[in-house]
């Protein structure tokens, strides 16, 4: 089974295709899983979508319920998140490649584009989560929901949970990163809008605005909107595609 061990982190990942790569992230935020690829909650599934094209790079998040599995700290965030992306790009030995995440998946791009730009030829943010107003009191839904799938894991004290939400959310906007970073942003993006309370209608409208190279996609989940927006999103990475 394709997987490795970095820093006490074992993270499992799948490939399909061949060709320029794109490292993936599904939905389902800390739940992010290569399996949610296949359900209804991803309109797109990259895994299929583009394997005739591209190499296509899916992964299990660290401790998400799939194969991939890190001790939990008290440390942990979205670094943890990139170190964990890094470390398989670096395990495949690829330099550059695209980026498509859903849901979390558009913070995973994001923390990605501040450490590592360089890593990155094109990103394809598919209703990216945020919050508009303030942090509310209590966990989460999705964080409650993940926190109880964890199982035994005695490290995962209430204390330590506690921080690792305040990592991840207390920063509000995209959680990861602040407006005036998104501003730098120098690689190209598209932006699929989210329309509900996790992924806001508004953080997508504020991302297409503060993006420098920012296409957007409104409309683009079902019906004809999806089938628009499926040729659209591959004219994106094909156009933002190195020559070889």
């Amino acid at each position: 089974m394709p997987s490795f061990e970095h820093h006490g982190a074992h993270i499992y990942y799948e490939e399909f295709g061949r060709g320029f790569p794109i490292l993936t992230f599904a939905p389902a935020g800390l739940r992010s899983v290569i399996d949610v690829w296949s359900q209804a909650s991803a309109p797109i599934n990259p895994t299929t979508e583009w394997a005739a094209y591209y190499r296509v790079i899916a992964m299990d998040q660290r401790n998400a319920g799939g194969r991939s599995r890190a001790p939990i700290t008290a440390r942990d965030g979205w670094d943890s998140y990139t170190a964990d992306h890094i470390a398989l790009l670096d395990h495949l030995r690829i330099d550059k490649c695209h980026l498509y995440g859903q849901c979390i998946g558009g913070s995973f791009i994001i923390n990605m584009l501040k450490h590592h730009p360089e890593r990155v030829a094109a990103a394809v943010l598919a209703q990216p989560i945020g919050r508009v107003g303030p942090m509310g009191p209590g966990w989460n839904a999705n964080f409650k929901g993940w926190t109880e799938t964890l199982g035994d894991r005695p490290e995962a004290t209430e204390q330590v949970l506690n921080a690792f939400y305040q990592n991840l959310y207390a920063s509000g906007f995209v959680y990861c990163a602040d407006r005036e970073f998104v501003k730098t942003v120098k690689a190209p993006c598209l932006v699929l809008a989210g329309n509900d309370e996790a992924h806001p209608g508004p953080i997508s409208d504020e991302l297409h605005q503060l993006l420098p190279n920012c296409e957007f996609i409104r409309e683009w989940k079902t019906g004809a909107a999806l089938e628009a927006a499926r040729p659209a999103v591959k004219a994106f990475l094909a156009k933002h595609t190195p020559a070889r």
